[in-house]
């Protein structure tokens, strides 16, 4: 039996083989991917070798890729199927992947071959991946010389080592936890809640209803449970995972000095490069100019949305005292006040229309939308899954000369022990014409996010059920996916979400959201759970009446988290101990916050975004690229009063596919952006749609 045969991960004929991938199996195809890199590295660098782009690239990229994709497939499995083996055989084979990285886009000999390539005989694509290239060599360390650049490469895995470790604490503190519950205590929880509750503590052979951290059962039981004191328990265990304020042994999992520790790797990153903080070094590849542009941009938002979130906080305790009966409302209420509060105003709960978004049905209507709008088609295939509830798709192409495979992927849609909470989409391979040999590379996605299960009712297992929000969140992840997989852009480096400005990768993500509140959209993708009776319109009319409920609340909440991510990268000196990293998360909250949280809140422990998720100093795209998303909607809104239907706009989905979505990251985000638009983005959009216009 040959070596491919025998370990799944050295098998790139087809798709990964998620389903024969063992922890055992992690090292050796690590080992030999990497001295298969390491020789190709040898190869393109000598001196005969030509400083020819595609040389260069079928026998380099062809090697890293396929290192690339083997190491993704083990941190996918650590994502979403977490075990101790699989984590130490992660952790083992960790600092030798960052370190080869680390080399790779240091070599002087690379560089100089980059430096003394014809960049005139290199097409549009390949001009674009080799500006991205020569910046990221800069950015790598390529032009440090001896102890600096033994110390920048130290640097690159102890950070990689440390976000790991981060991740892992913020998973390990929200599976610790558990907490057993009388039904009496729960009342008022909704139905499904009460079901996989019920359902968890008979697993673990007890009486009465299992509590977690993880999102399905904490939030509707902050929303919806009468008892102020459980509320206040579930809530001081979430705002404590991963911090010395946790309850009893949990304080394990404190991640306060992996924080000080990569804050401070971090700067001396950004010294070594001769910039004056990490701040600094993050912008350099994105749309914003510099920290100063980028906090000017949060404390305008700031200053537009605080009256109306100021508005939105009298509304609440107004309604607490009056109508609750609670003068003092505390941090743990304010989900129970917000929903009672919504319920009145607007005669409706979020758990009155979750029987309606049955999983299956929302899934339904979600490609009917894909495929109306970008010409496509979407259906089931086949492939190895890590997980038996994992589905796999393929989304086709009609062309003159038939059917066209344009990209696939997997949706593992469930929360469960050993996932990263959250929701996100990666990529498995991109779409590439490969130069060993000019086949055509296909792309594929990773979708993923942390819905409830279906429970059993009656001895008969329901579709799980999604609230609104879940929804979003689904459509969300599909904009990302659609980025990844629609692209036409035939150079690896730049295609799909490959190359494109971070604080515009999430133009497409948030551009999907706003079909949810379209009633031609959403109607197709209802159907109640017991009868099968689509959304009525008059729930849907009190669903969007309430769209911008507390919209001045959130809208500050995003501002507080990007501006302290800004602020604590941007600092002349690094943050060197926990409490100055609270000190300064107070400072913001002093600055933008309506409510604040007690004093034994450590939020900043678990905000794993810019910890170990690649958002450090750049949490603020969120909201630079909400920006983009909502201008760019706001041309499929004018296309519907135009022609006097729905924004499924044929024509301009087209024109959106073809300027954003195909385009990938061949040519800077604006230049996309006014192919689509004609001009640059406005705020308008924005505030119009949050209804702070």
């Amino acid at each position: 039996m040959n070596s491919t045969a025998a370990n799944p991960l050295l098998d790139f004929s087809s798709l990964p083989r998620f389903d024969a991938i063992t922890p055992a199996q992690v090292a050796p195809a690590v080992d030999a991917l990497l001295q298969e890199a390491d020789a190709a590295l040898e190869a393109v660098t000598a001196a005969d070798f030509p400083a020819d782009w595609t040389a260069i690239s079928a026998r380099l990229d062809v090697a890293t890729e396929r290192l690339s994709r083997a190491w993704g497939a083990v941190s996918h499995l650590s994502s979403v199927a977490d075990t101790p083996e699989l984590r130490a055989a992660y952790n083992e084979a960790l600092p030798r992947v960052t370190e080869f990285w680390t080399r790779l886009g240091s070599d002087e000999r690379l560089y100089a071959k980059y430096k003394s390539m014809d960049v005139n005989a290199l097409n549009a694509e390949q001009a674009q991946a080799h500006r991205n290239a020569m910046r990221g060599f800069v950015l790598g360390g390529a032009e440090l010389q001896g102890e600096a650049k033994q110390r920048f490469a130290w640097l690159q895995e102890r950070q990689a080592e440390l976000a790991q470790k981060f991740s892992e604490n913020a998973l390990d503190a929200t599976d610790a936890f558990s907490l057993y519950v009388t039904p009496d205590e729960l009342a008022s929880v909704p139905a499904d809640v009460l079901q996989a509750t019920a359902s968890a503590a008979q697993a673990d052979g007890k009486q009465g209803h299992k509590l977690t951290l993880k999102m399905p059962c904490y939030l509707p039981v902050m929303q919806f449970a009468h008892s102020s004191a459980l509320r206040e328990k579930l809530y001081r265990a979430y705002v404590t995972r991963a911090s010395d304020q946790a309850e009893g042994d949990a304080t394990r999992f404190d991640n306060a000095a992996i924080m000080t520790e990569l804050l401070a790797l971090r700067h001396e990153e950004a010294q070594l490069l001769g910039y004056r903080h990490f701040a600094d070094v993050s912008l350099v590849p994105k749309m914003a100019q510099s920290p100063e542009q980028v906090t000017a941009f949060l404390r305008d938002l700031g200053v537009r949305a605080r009256p109306y979130a100021e508005q939105d906080v009298t509304d609440l305790r107004a309604f607490a005292a009056g109508t609750l009966g609670n003068t003092d409302p505390q941090p743990w209420d304010w989900p129970y006040i917000g929903e009672k509060l919504k319920e009145a105003r607007y005669a409706f709960s979020d758990q009155e229309i979750k029987p309606y978004f049955t999983a299956p049905k929302v899934l339904a209507g979600l490609f009917q939308i894909i495929e109306t709008l970008f010409e496509v088609s979407i259906r089931r295939d086949e492939a190895p899954v890590w997980h038996p509830l994992v589905e796999f798709y393929r989304i086709e192409r009609r062309t003159p000369a038939g059917t066209e495979l344009v990209g696939q992927f997997y949706l593992d849609p469930a929360a469960r022990n050993g996932k990263r909470g959250g929701a996100w989409m990666d990529d498995v391979r991109a779409r590439w014409l490969r130069p060993d040999g000019g086949a055509l590379q296909t792309p594929v996605a990773h979708l993923v996010c942390n819905f409830a299960e279906g429970i059993e009712v009656n001895g008969v297992k329901q579709p799980p059920l999604l609230t609104h929000d879940d929804v979003i969140t689904l459509f969300h992840e599909f904009g990302h996916g659609l980025h990844h997989m629609l692209t036409q852009v035939n150079e690896r480096d730049v295609s799909g979400i490959s190359g494109v400005e971070w604080d515009a990768v999430e133009l497409p993500s948030q551009f999907m959201e706003n079909f949810c509140w379209e009633w031609d959209v959403l109607k197709h993708m209802t159907a109640h759970v017991d009868t099968g009776a689509p959304l009525p319109r008059e729930l849907f009319d009190k669903m969007l009446a309430a769209k911008n409920f507390q919209s001045g609340l959130q809208t500050l909440r995003q501002v507080e988290f990007s501006l302290f991510d800004m602020l604590l990268h941007s600092q002349p000196q690094p943050v060197t101990t926990g409490e100055a990293i609270l000190a300064l998360l107070h400072q913001v909250r002093a600055e933008v916050a309506v409510l604040q949280p007690p004093a034994y809140s450590r939020t900043a422990n678990t905000f794993s975004h810019i910890f170990a998720g690649g958002y450090s100093a750049g949490y603020y795209s969120y909201k630079w690229a909400e920006v983009l998303s909502a201008d760019a909607y706001a041309a499929f809104e004018e296309a519907a009063r135009a022609g006097g239907h729905n924004t499924l706009d044929v024509h301009t989905g087209r024109r959106y596919r073809e300027a954003i979505l195909e385009a990938g990251g061949s040519r800077p985000a604006m230049e996309s952006f006014k192919a689509f638009r004609g001009r640059e983005p406005g705020i308008d959009a924005l505030l119009r749609h949050q209804g702070m216009a």
